[in-house]
């Protein structure tokens, strides 16, 4: 009689992602910056001097933009974009979802939805969120190309990262994808005059199973 084998848990696990086509990727731990804010036109002029401020808030890295109109602190999870925006002006402002840009570390552009939108709605209409002055909103920033939806017994909705998988730390270097940056283009409405700021994220460092 023929001895009968058995599959470890771990190999039966890798031989089901060599039939399906499937690598061995892992998401690498980023370090992601608010290197740069573009403000609007004249800014200097209309909103003062402004800064860049890097601070530590429950084991994550924040960074706060401001100027006399706004303020706003922002962190990076793997799928989204995440701010907290205040309303320093002495006017509402508004918040034009439907304008605002997301550009990839490719440099391709994008619509982006954000908090309270049901996925399967992303590419309707969305209506201006408004700030009251003196008031604060806490939202995020998601590319809507990113959402997908998977069909199946197991399907659902699922989100892609914003910054790509890879195997070793050797693929990363050959990458290049250390150095790159994302942007939101991110409009903000203050007496029905359109202010466009632009914040670039760079890349400052990727690293492979921590």
């Amino acid at each position: 009689m023929r001895k009968k084998s058995f599959l470890s848990p771990f190999a039966a696990f890798c031989a089901v992602l060599l039939l399906s086509g499937c690598s061995m990727y892992t998401y690498p731990t980023y370090s992601v910056s608010l290197c740069q804010v573009e403000q609007p036109k004249d800014a200097r002029q209309q909103f003062g001097e402004t800064k860049i401020v890097s601070f530590s808030d429950e084991n994550l890295t924040k960074y706060t933009f401001e100027d006399e109109y706004i303020q706003i602190s922002w962190y990076v999870t793997r799928t989204a974009l995440h701010f907290l925006l205040t309303n320093k002006s002495q006017h509402s402002v508004r918040i034009p979802w439907d304008d605002m840009v997301y550009v990839d570390i490719l440099g391709h552009t994008g619509r982006v939805m954000h908090s309270g939108v049901k996925y399967i709605d992303r590419n309707n209409v969305q209506p201006a969120s408004v700030v009251p002055r003196g008031a604060t909103i806490s939202d995020l920033v998601m590319p809507t190309d990113n959402v997908y939806y998977v069909s199946g017994q197991y399907g659902g909705w699922r989100e892609k990262p914003l910054l790509p998988k890879f195997s070793t730390q050797e693929d990363i270097q050959a990458s290049g994808v250390v150095g790159k940056s994302m942007r939101v283009l991110f409009p903000i409405q203050i007496e029905n005059v359109t202010n466009e700021y632009t914040f670039e994220f760079c890349i400052d460092g990727a690293t492979v199973g921590q």
